[in-house]
């Protein structure tokens, strides 16, 4: 009986000893896990009236313009679900129902396609579903770039989290911001994504001032200007709607707030952040993206995207050599 209670003891302590492990192990691989995400939120600014598209726009999200057969807003959560990032956080206005209609599940819609056998219609969108969690944030009022990111202070922590302004589509054959995050990590700073555009052009961007270089297409700026006259932009460099940027932002948001109503420009608080010591880097792309915030771009887009369809690009192809005759 005594050989019994020795042996079940010692079981016991067995299995508590393995369970501790395995516990420890387990704890170890997710903080390891949690160290290696640096960024794991995605704010995405889809707060926008999409005037420039009125009237579809007045019932219609312009993020829910179609690039084919999927919305650009599909795009940028691909982008982010492929770079890593599972958390996204959008920023809408009263008008956006459609953007939360669509990344949820419609089992009514999948049991139909089910019955017809045509349920893959649906397979790119529920697999976003599965995979990302979201939260729909309201900005009551168009109050510029900064005061919608400030609408998401309470969903991020002391972290680096991405940006995405969802006009600027990226068709680059690697993932722009998996290579951002990669580069925030590497400088321990914000990143932000920069392209070269016509020196005659530069007015009608925000662009950067170049501090030093590091590599080919990374660079450390001084300051951002926004929309400078010709002759005073100090380069050519202008920013493309992604950025990492330390949580550090909200403080700086917060610290230019205009004393009257107006709007708070992401571009004044990044300057401020540079102003109080905070690194702040640029990557520069050559090629591959859209602007689908007006309709030329979004046009120059569909027709770009449909070209390297493997479904529609030969037919696509043949029928503008007709038309150009």
């Amino acid at each position: 009986m005594e050989k019994n209670n020795i042996f079940t003891l010692v079981l016991a302590s067995f299995v508590f000893a393995t369970s501790v492990i395995a516990i420890q192990a387990s704890d170890g691989k997710a903080k390891k896990s949690q160290e290696k995400a640096h960024v794991t939120k995605y704010v995405v600014l889809a707060a926008g009236l999409g005037t420039r598209f009125l009237p579809f726009t007045k019932a219609v999200p312009k993020e829910m313009l179609p690039i084919i057969d999927k919305p650009a807003i599909q795009y940028i959560v691909e982008e982010g679900v492929d770079a890593g990032i599972t958390n996204f956080l959008m920023v809408t206005s009263k008008s956006k129902h459609a953007l939360e209609c669509y990344f949820d599940f419609n089992r009514e819609l999948e049991r139909i396609l089910k019955e017809k056998n045509k349920f893959y219609l649906l397979e790119s969108v529920n697999k976003i579903a599965e995979q990302a969690r979201f939260t729909y944030v309201r900005q009551t009022e168009p109050l510029g770039t900064g005061h919608a990111v400030l609408m998401a202070r309470h969903c991020i922590g002391q972290e680096y989290f991405a940006i995405a302004f969802p006009d600027d589509l990226l068709f680059a054959d690697y993932n722009v911001l998996e290579k951002m995050i990669s580069i925030s990590k590497q400088e321990k700073g914000s990143v932000i994504l920069v392209q070269e555009v016509p020196q005659e052009r530069v007015s009608s961007y925000g662009v950067v001032s170049i501090k030093n270089q590091i590599s080919d297409n990374i660079f450390e700026i001084s300051a951002l200007v926004e929309k400078p006259k010709l002759e005073e932009a100090p380069s050519n460099l202008a920013i493309v709607g992604r950025y990492v940027l330390s949580h550090k932002v909200f403080d700086s948001i917060e610290a230019i707030w205009p004393e009257n109503t107006g709007e708070l420009q992401l571009t004044d608080a990044i300057n401020h952040m540079l102003n109080n010591g905070e690194r702040v880097f640029v990557y520069k792309i050559d090629s591959g993206r859209h602007d689908t915030g007006n309709p030329l771009g979004w046009l120059k887009a569909v027709i770009d995207v449909a070209l390297k369809s493997p479904t529609y690009g030969e037919k696509l192809k043949e029928y503008i050599a007709e038309i150009i005759q």
